[in-house]
């Protein structure tokens, strides 16, 4: 219930509800509450998995830079001390954080976040600020020179934790470079759980092909070499199957012993 009043306070209420929501499999979000709760709101639920937990990477690496973010912004020690003195700490202009994010363009889309989700850009204090008056009021001024500082502050923090993960991430997901026409190898072998088709694979599962010289020329493949035929005593006839194998030392040598089945012949006979 209480995340569902979060999800309703913060999401709901400004956004409305949500086509699809992505999330891991934690309990709160595949419990029958919650599932329930999405089946009535036409919602639909997608759930990262331990095969492909890269399903919510955009967020989880959105998640990773906020709080880089406030580490820095709380790590500076941010706090604004007005005419008469007194001090507004880093709790106080914590939302100069959340607007100048909403107004920083992001790498993925080309555009801010307010504009994907409004469609346009809210003023920042600094845009319309008129330097002119006759009379200033010192209470007003604090008031716009706090929170232009907060959200300058905030602005470069955003730039340089931005940055900072954008270089980690390059260090250590290097997506290959493939190019139409080359052979891949595409690892499609799933449990029969995730044996649906599906036309899309995740990067993650293709791998370059390097031909071999018998695939570049299939004819001078050599035929494996055939086994020995190895008598067995009393054999009622024709082997019809191997049933499994096995390797032994006999006299300092490595040999292979087979448990086989004969044609015609039921399964207590096997040698």
């Amino acid at each position: 219930m209480d995340i569902a009043l979060l999800f309703w306070n913060n999401i709901i209420s400004t956004c409305g509800v949500p086509k699809i929501n992505i999330s891991d499999r934690d309990p709160k979000f595949t419990s029958e509450f919650w599932t329930n709760l999405y089946d009535m709101l036409g919602t639909k639920l997608a759930f990262s998995t331990a095969y492909h937990p890269q399903t919510d990477g955009l967020a989880e690496r959105m998640i990773q830079t906020m709080e880089d973010i406030l580490r820095r912004f709380c790590a500076y020690g941010m706090e604004y001390k007005d005419h008469e003195g007194y001090t507004h700490d880093w709790v106080t202009l914590l939302p100069a954080v959340q607007l100048a994010y909403n107004t920083s363009q992001h790498s993925t889309t080309g555009k801010t976040p307010a504009v994907v989700e409004k469609g346009w850009n809210p003023l920042l204090p600094v845009d319309n600020l008129k330097k002119n008056l006759l009379t200033i009021h010192p209470t007003a001024k604090d008031f716009h020179d706090m929170w232009k500082r907060a959200c300058d502050t905030a602005a470069k923090f955003i730039a340089e934790a931005k940055e900072y993960n954008k270089q980690r991430w390059d260090k250590t997901h290097m997506e290959p470079d493939f190019k139409e026409g080359d052979q891949n190898a595409v690892e499609v072998k799933l449990t029969e759980e995730f044996s649906r088709k599906h036309p899309v694979f995740p990067v993650s599962l293709v791998k370059p092909y390097f031909q071999t010289e018998e695939d570049k020329f299939p004819s001078s493949k050599k035929n494996p070499t055939p086994p020995d035929i190895v008598e067995v005593e009393d054999s009622p006839g024709p082997v019809s199957k191997i049933i499994r194998a096995r390797k032994i030392r006999l006299n300092g040598k490595e040999q292979r012993q087979y448990l086989v089945r004969f044609k015609n012949q039921t399964t207590y006979k096997d040698k």
